[in-house]
């Protein structure tokens, strides 16, 4: 689906169409246009923006990929930024992302993403409400569209730390494998999500450093915002990965401990019962030469020694804290 939104300076107003816009925004070099691609990008698209709009023939390769690492390319009148969005149904940590790429010149924005976009809606509605973004040019357009993209992976961050705050009490108590199994989840996904910004911040940090095709000196507040902003993302998912591995390195230490305990008891039981056993065993024999099973009081002296070894050896545990 394609979406041209063509702002006109002259009177502060904007024309939303089709392809047919495009002729306008030739004619007038005063006015600003938004050229929205949403899914495959096609080669009459494709070469639509290369003779129309000058976009680099490599460059439109990269934009029509699904899967492409985040990247800054500049060109000689315009700018090219590749950034990987949330998609539509993305709310928590098990997230999909969707790549979302920009031309920005000082005439027009080109935007083209795989899938459906929340940022790239929000944005649309906010030029319904006022036309300022548009006013202030395509690098503040696309200043704002990667600080809704940034927005969204906090929102799901910030969702996410009372979520380990409550399995760190958890271990704590009658802790079972579910709780291992969503942590080694949670830190596969932030690992995930680790690989994203370390993109992200690269770009933000290329665009924010020196000027660039398509963004204004102007706007240097801007773009700085956002890479603070970008910053904090990824200290944010460094930290929340951190804290799931000490998560499960505590669980793993936790049922490390517990089967321990039972190691021990199982160890006091054994140690208790193997001389008693063995005892058992010798006056078990049916051998008819056994001085002690013709005495009066074999039976009940051998009972008092079993039980006077028994008593020694759990006397000996408890000085040696072993029930502790």
């Amino acid at each position: 689906m394609i979406t041209l939104q063509l702002y006109h300076k002259t009177n502060n107003r904007q024309t939303i169409g089709g392809i047919e816009l495009l002729d306008q925004w030739q004619r007038d070099e005063s006015q600003v246009l938004w050229f929205d691609i949403e899914g495959p990008l096609d080669e009459a698209t494709s070469n639509l923006l290369q003779e129309q709009m000058g976009l680099h023939p490599l460059a439109l390769q990269d934009a029509a990929r699904d899967r492409h690492p985040p990247k800054i390319e500049e060109f000689s009148d315009h700018t090219f930024l590749i950034f990987k969005g949330l998609s539509a149904d993305s709310e928590n940590i098990d997230c999909s992302t969707i790549q979302i790429s920009l031309f920005v010149s000082e005439r027009f924005l080109v935007t083209r993403h795989s899938g459906e976009s929340p940022g790239i809606i929000k944005l649309r509605k906010e030029l319904e409400v006022g036309l300022d973004l548009f006013a202030s040019g395509p690098g503040a357009m696309a200043a704002r569209l990667a600080r809704l993209f940034i927005n969204r992976y906090l929102k799901i961050l910030l969702d996410l730390e009372p979520r380990l705050e409550y399995l760190e009490e958890s271990l704590m108590g009658k802790s079972g494998d579910k709780i291992l199994t969503e942590l080694v989840a949670h830190k596969s996904n932030l690992t995930r999500l680790q690989r994203v910004f370390y993109y992200h911040t690269q770009v933000v940090r290329e665009l924010n450093n020196a000027p660039h095709p398509g963004f204004l000196a102007d706007q240097r507040h801007v773009l700085t915002d956002v890479y603070e902003q970008q910053e904090r993302v990824g200290s944010l998912c460094t930290m929340y990965y951190q804290l799931a591995s000490d998560l499960i390195e505590g669980y793993i230490s936790v049922s490390s401990h517990r089967l321990n305990q039972i190691m021990r008891v199982l160890t006091i039981v054994t140690t208790i019962f193997v001389p008693l056993g063995f005892l058992a065993g010798i006056y078990g024999m049916n051998f008819e030469n056994i001085p002690e099973l013709h005495s009066r009081w074999g039976y009940f002296i051998l009972i008092g020694v079993m039980a006077l070894i028994a008593s020694s050896l759990l006397f000996i545990f408890h000085r040696k804290r072993w029930f502790s």
